[in-house]
């Protein structure tokens, strides 16, 4: 752990905080009891907060796209002739919409119809093809999937047996919406906080897609405590957003600081770091929202005049290195840097409300931050109870469950289950198992460390192991193999590297291996590293021995071969002095 992972937040850096805030004091009185006094019996949703902010500020920008405008009232209207068409099609409260798109606006308006519906939106990740997605849609259960033309892929990879009743694209979306009335559902304003809003989809160690279920109360609190009291747009500011929508940092945290402040979202059709500046130039953005890659590739880019001919003056994301934190401030001008963590299923969230730097931020909710095993699980002392790592320690973060702070959990119970944890330090109470290393700085603040258990974060993107097993698996010449993920310096989460023990008598094709992976994996999900073993340990102490591959990362393998993952063309080649430094410059992998 460096230094500045250390960091302990002082009396000052929250005075200082609090001076930072004092312009904003109108828009966190206004927001704080959201926070605090949220029930999910409110009548209180997205889609209300949408319509009342179009009818109180129809002209005012709320979508921007390649530069063009859409005003509160324009979209609201287009919003309410799409529902319209979902209702014809059988959609209603408690339905699912499936919905698969990449960035545009059209998807942001399918995603408001649905919820203004009482329906959820389920969020297909467009990287997910034919099983994977399959999968994904039988959790859905949908009633309805509409998508994007441009993901007319992913769509004729899965079997029609496994697609919804009805299915259609966003062109005969928008014929069916011709000449249908634009006026507000009834049924918006009296749907409870409580009613799911979406579905979204993260790795689990099942190695398939698990979807996490997203409520309109739960959204509040990000609406409230990261948009209100952390982000605190106002009415004029532009919040560029090139993440996928399907991304909980655009859907949630976003869009939910966006209709806080009643501010615009600019939509990125999809991030190129050498393009971004221009973009976010292009439509007049104040603010962005970012994960850690991301920002290291904007760092990594040549210095240009665009780096501070823009207008931003706050970003909010998570997974900003400490080392990197102060730099990207300074050569891009950044006045705020709005770090958060959270994730899809947790039921807490910690944002820097303070604008403290290296800090994931504050939270006012219960957790703990508990000793921990080496495979990920919290440790119990012989009484069978936690035991809290304390200020300045590291450990594993739990979210305690209560009325106050329900679970939404996933879609499967037995899922959720899985990652409550009981009993741990009084018969009766419950928390969930967040999964990673946060160290405890003080004053209710975190940083991030590290991701533990069967899943790893990479682009931002949870990998799931035995996902990654799988597809190697499938190559005739593996008898097994074992993914995990390894830190690179210079870079965040971490990069998939896989130990693979070969058949009696054969060699492995690395050029092969590697066009196998970009057909069977999302981009990210493909292993960077490659090593060949003599012999993995059996299943009954499997875990051990990942413990051990997953120490011994890329630096430490003995004679054992190691290849690296060079590009799409190229494929993997021997392992090269400056590999890792090539990654963290964005150098490679190539395609």
């Amino acid at each position: 752990m460096g230094k500045d992972d250390r960091k302990t937040v002082t009396v000052a850096d929250l005075a200082r905080g609090l001076v930072k805030m004092a312009p904003d004091v109108p828009g966190i009185v206004k927001h704080a009891p959201g926070l605090i006094l949220r029930s999910p019996k409110m009548k209180k949703t997205i889609g209300h907060i949408f319509q009342n902010l179009a009818k109180a500020h129809p002209d005012r920008p709320f979508v921007r796209f390649e530069g063009a405008t859409t005003t509160y009232g324009e979209a609201n209207s287009l919003v309410n002739r799409y529902a319209a068409v979902l209702t014809e099609n059988g959609v209603g409260r408690g339905d699912v919409v499936a919905i698969l798109s990449k960035n545009c606006p059209t998807d942001l308006y399918v995603i408001l119809a649905t919820v203004k519906l009482g329906a959820t939106a389920g969020m297909m990740n467009y990287n997910q093809l034919g099983e994977v997605a399959e999968h994904s849609l039988s959790l859905l259960k949908a009633k309805v999937l509409v998508y994007d033309p441009e993901c007319a892929d992913v769509y004729h990879s899965v079997s029609p047996a496994s697609l919804p009743p009805r299915a259609f694209d966003f062109t005969a979306l928008d014929v069916a919406a011709d000449g249908k009335p634009d006026t507000d559902p009834a049924i918006t304003k009296e749907l409870p906080a409580a009613t799911d809003a979406f579905f979204i989809f993260t790795s689990g160690t099942t190695g398939l897609p698990k979807a996490s279920v997203m409520s309109h109360n739960r959204w509040l609190a990000n609406f409230s405590g990261i948009g209100g009291l952390g982000v605190r747009l106002h009415h004029n500011d532009t919040m560029y957003v090139a993440l996928p929508l399907y991304h909980n940092n655009a859907l949630s945290v976003s869009l939910g600081s966006v209709l806080a402040g009643g501010a615009c979202i600019a939509i990125g059709r999809k991030f190129s770091a050498s393009r971004f500046w221009d973009d976010v130039i292009l439509n007049r953005a104040t603010a962005f929202c970012y994960i850690g890659e991301l920002c290291r590739y904007l760092a990594a880019q040549p210095p240009k005049d665009t780096d501070r001919k823009h207008s931003v003056r706050l970003i909010v994301g998570n997974g900003m290195r400490p080392d990197i934190w102060d730099e990207f401030a300074e050569r891009f001008g950044i006045d705020r840097i709005v770090e958060f963590y959270g994730a899809s299923e947790l039921n807490i969230a910690f944002i820097n409300a303070f604008s403290v730097d290296k800090t994931a931020g504050f939270c006012p909710l219960p957790y703990v931050i508990v000793d921990y095993n080496d495979d990920g699980s919290p440790k119990r002392d012989a009484k069978g109870r936690l035991t809290k790592v304390g200020k300045g320690g590291t450990g594993l973060l739990l979210a305690q469950i209560s009325d106050r702070v329900p679970l939404d959990g996933y879609t499967d119970a037995k899922e959720t289950e899985k990652k409550v944890i009981r009993d741990a330090f009084k018969d009766g109470d419950a928390y969930f198992n967040s999964g990673d290393l946060v160290h405890d700085q003080g004053f209710s603040h975190v940083s991030f460390v590290d991701r533990l258990g069967d899943t790893f974060r990479w682009k931002g993107e949870n990998v799931a192991t035995t996902e990654v097993e799988g597809a190697v698996d499938l190559v005739e010449e593996v008898e097994q193999a074992v993914a995990y993920g390894v830190a690179i310096p210079g870079t965040d989460g971490k990069a998939g590297m896989v130990a693979v023990k070969l058949r009696d008598g054969q060699s492995l094709d690395p050029v092969k291996l590697a066009a196998h992976l970009y057909e069977a994996l999302p981009s990210y999900a493909i292993p960077l590293f490659v090593r060949i073993v003599d012999e993995l340990e059996s299943t009954s102490t499997f875990k051990t021995r990942k413990v051990e591959l997953r120490n011994e990362a890329y630096g430490e393998t003995g004679t054992d071969p190691v290849f690296v993952l060079s590009g799409r063309a190229t494929g993997y080649v021997p392992f090269y002095d400056g590999y890792a430094a090539d990654v963290a410059a964005a150098k490679v992998p190539r395609g």
